[in-house]
């Protein structure tokens, strides 16, 4: 989850509001990919989730990362919560997952030797204190009560309320991980296009990335039940969205959207005030209980917006955020997957062509039918697996359109990031597949192995 946001004066007028999303808009020369993944620490010999402190712990391996590789630290209080370097960051989710958010990059070439430069540096400090890391969509084993809390203000905010609003917010915070992009639109109308086509085919996302068949120990009967646990946290700021396809979308529907959903806190000196549940509407008004009198500046706004949650979203920018977390090659393969699709407009235009005809029934359905089946999953006429093909040969066509060049000219473009994809819908088969085969075959019930098997 975010850090806190910086910079930007009072709100005076609506009017800011969307023109703080709109100030993302860029030149196609200028878009970039910023790529995100989540991963879970546990210690070696006990299997048991990595607490926040001492010599084997969250804290030791983001002050071992500041040591030995140069990243700069990122403090709440007096507790080291985050680091930063060049343009990407280091953070914590709740129960010690650690994120890196990748710098805005040129190429998935490049985000992929980002990512692999920190998958070895944090395996470096992971060897050294008997830790390790592995991707997975949902903790395996543990228990809510196996789960450490980070010393971070937000979450404890949060964490009281998750229960209020539905079942499974606790879930979502401390036993979940997961791997996003982020891209650029040029417009509003490019916004509303890549935002519908976004959301109408994250389904295929989650089925091809559906990797948490286990829960607490035993099977679930989802192949991702982190995207199951989305569906039972907070309906007010989750899910579909079906006001994106409808006219009159742009900037200020989204605001609207927002200025509806309930506020988490407001963050002043350092500290997260509780403002849970009260409206950004109030505060626009100098009439939030939390801080009666105060009106919010742009970086409140920009705070807000980072907690709402649904299946794709807006900022500055745009964010996927179907898939599970994965094996490394899968991290790579998530930004080629939306980049091909999103950043060449032939390839957007047949991906609308795709989906365009689908009512908000059909696109819930197709989400719902993805966390239990992944490609196996049917919707009336849709086949997953069809349609994962489908949507592939639609990026595979802009990756090779936009020709991106890697290793030093030797790959002519991007496609070869979309091999992994491509072997599953050939065979039908996605890792939540190989778990569930390695469960009733060799690991013979027994889900800890996925440790020995699966980490990075």
């Amino acid at each position: 989850m975010s850090i806190p946001q910086s910079g930007g004066g009072p709100i005076t007028d609506y009017a800011q509001l969307a023109e703080y999303l709109e100030s993302g808009c860029k030149r196609p020369e200028d878009w970039r990919i910023g790529t995100e993944h989540e991963k879970f620490g546990y210690c070696k010999d006990t299997l048991k989730p990595l607490p926040y402190d001492g010599p084997r712990s969250i804290k030791a391996m983001l002050e071992g990362l500041r040591d030995q590789f140069g990243w700069n630290p990122i403090y709440e209080g007096d507790n080291i919560i985050g680091l930063e370097l060049k343009g990407a960051n280091i953070s914590l989710e709740p129960g010690g997952q650690l994120e890196l958010s990748g710098a805005p990059l040129g190429s998935i070439h490049q985000t992929c030797d980002e990512l692999n430069e920190h998958l070895r540096e944090v395996q470096t400090i992971a060897d050294r204190i008997g830790a390790g890391f592995i991707g997975l969509g949902a903790a395996p084993i543990w228990s809510h009560e196996d789960m450490p809390r980070m010393p971070k203000g937000r979450y404890a905010l949060m964490t009281d309320y998750m229960g209020k609003v539905g079942t499974h917010g606790t879930q979502m915070m401390y036993r979940t991980c997961t791997v996003q992009v982020n891209l650029d639109f040029a417009s509003e109308a490019d916004m509303v296009q890549k935002f519908r086509v976004a959301l109408a085919l994250q389904p295929v996302a989650t089925a091809l990335f559906a990797n948490s068949p286990f829960f607490e120990g035993k099977l679930n009967g989802h192949k991702s039940w982190r995207s199951r646990v989305w569906r039972g946290l907070d309906d007010a700021r989750t899910g579909m969205l079906p006001f994106v396809f409808e006219d009159g979308m742009g900037f200020e529907r989204y605001v609207d959207y927002a200025l509806d959903v309930p506020m988490y806190f407001v963050y002043r000196d350092g500290k997260y005030i509780d403002a849970l549940g009260q409206s950004f509407r109030d505060f626009l008004k100098g009439k939030l209980p939390a801080l009666p009198g105060e009106v919010p500046t742009l970086s409140d706004w920009a705070d807000h917006l980072t907690t709402i949650f649904p299946e794709a979203r807006i900022k500055k920018f745009m964010e996927m955020r179907g898939a599970d977390a994965g094996p490394w090659r899968r991290i790579c393969a998530l930004p080629a997957f939306w980049t091909g699709i999103m950043y060449d407009q032939q390839a957007l235009d047949a991906a609308w062509d795709l989906v365009k005809g689908w009512n908000a029934e059909t696109r819930e359905e197709l989400r719902v039918a993805a966390s239990v089946d992944a490609l196996q999953a049917e919707v009336g006429p849709i086949k997953m697996r069809d349609l994962a093909n489908q949507a592939l040969d639609i990026s595979r066509g802009g990756l090779k359109r936009r020709a991106r060049p890697g290793f030093g000219g030797m790959v002519p473009d991007e496609r070869h990031f979309l091999n992994t994809l491509e072997d599953s819908v050939e065979e039908g088969m996605v890792p939540a597949d190989e778990l569930l085969a390695k469960y009733h075959g060799a690991w013979d019930g027994d889900i800890s192995r996925v440790f020995g098997e699966y980490s990075y």
